[in-house]
């Protein structure tokens, strides 16, 4: 597959492949002594969503260090933490989700980083040196930004310049029945609906929690699936004509099909960071921060960045990419949209079961 294209029946939050084969040539700085060679080699284990990272990430990591990545995936934030609440089973890098951050590291899953082993950290653009989730990046470097919105097949609207941007669409009318998938994860779906309301996706009340659980109830019959992150499959497939998805799933899929399009919704959205993590137990510390800051650097960035067709928060990598990359207003919304967009906190484990048990009896009812 050429390197920015989109994985027919991938996301980066469905587990259906592993690649990074082939060595490139890169251009590398910073240490990385730590992690030896020979006699095989040590090795770092990275558990990341699937499809998440370059096409030869991996395979020039090893190049470079003499370290093999033992690279695994996740499907979810909630099954990353599950798995974790059994304790670390050998993992040495995680890529869990910003409000997963702050709930990890209250849970003690996470342990602090070793910025000195990460000069590379110096690459990240000045906004995301911090984080409201990660208060002075204690536990976490921001690895893409990427936002939630609505893909659509163009030639099954109503009209050649009809746009459906507005979560009405999806959560609160037939008009495309049977014909929608929206995401499968109740904390995203249910805060979306809040925004749907006219609400923050944080802080939202019990009296708007039952309002969003009778609407998605009414939906329902109208949905033909909740998905995992495999929306864009569905609409390149043509199961679909209207999706809730990931920015960046969506602008992979229009590479494909210029019949794809995208549009953000009217009401505002949520706004995710996925960020480099070492939890607790990590069996080779060193290789894990070496890790971390081999994938800040440029080019390894700029590799990432090329494939997955996320925003980077990393300047080096960025500056290295095509103005198609930069100036691409799917991957880099305008500053009007992201005015409306939000970020998604970590308000308890009460909360969380609450959306847990909302999306059980819609997805019953």
């Amino acid at each position: 597959m050429a390197k920015g294209k989109y994985l027919q029946g991938a996301s980066r939050r469905s587990l259906l492949k592993q690649f990074g084969a082939g060595a490139l040539a890169i251009s590398f700085s910073g240490g990385l002594a730590a992690c030896g060679r020979g006699g095989g080699g040590p090795t770092v284990n990275v558990h990341n969503w699937a499809t998440y990272t370059g096409e030869t990430t991996n395979d020039d990591f090893r190049e470079a260090t003499g370290t093999r990545v033992n690279y695994t995936n996740f499907a979810s934030n909630d099954e990353l933490f599950a798995q974790f609440r059994a304790g670390n089973q050998g993992y040495d890098v995680i890529v869990p989700s910003n409000e997963y951050v702050t709930r990890m590291s209250q849970a003690q899953m996470l342990q602090p980083l070793d910025k000195t082993l990460i000069p590379n950290a110096a690459n990240i653009l000045p906004e995301f040196q911090d984080a409201g989730f990660d208060p002075g990046r204690v536990y976490s470097m921001p690895y893409t930004w990427l936002c939630i919105g609505i893909g659509y097949r163009k030639s099954k609207m109503p009209s050649p310049d009809f746009v459906p941007n507005s979560w009405r669409y999806l959560l609160d009318s037939p008009q495309f029945s049977q014909r929608i998938a929206v995401l499968g994860e109740s904390a995203d779906l249910i805060r979306l609906a809040a925004k749907y309301k006219g609400h923050s996706i944080n802080g939202i009340p019990e009296a708007m929690l039952s309002e969003i659980e009778q609407m998605l109830i009414r939906q329902k019959p109208h949905i033909k699936q909740f998905h995992s992150d495999t929306g864009q499959d569905l609409l390149a497939s043509g199961e679909v004509d209207i999706v809730m998805e990931y920015n960046g799933d969506i602008a992979q899929a229009i590479l494909e099909d210029d019949d794809l399009a995208w549009t953000f919704a009217s009401e505002g959205s949520m706004q995710n960071q996925d960020c480099l993590c070492i939890p607790v137990g990590a069996p080779n510390v060193e290789a894990a921060h070496a890790y971390i800051n081999y994938v800040l650097d440029g080019a390894p960035g700029a590799g990432i960045a090329e494939y997955i067709q996320y925003a980077t928060p990393n300047r080096a990598a960025r500056d290295l990419m095509p103005d198609s990359y930069k100036n691409n207003p799917i991957v880099y919304p305008p500053p009007v949209e992201m005015a409306k967009l939000e970020y998604g906190a970590f308000e308890g484990d009460e909360v969380s079961r609450r959306y847990e048990e909302i999306f059980t009896r819609i997805s019953a009812a």
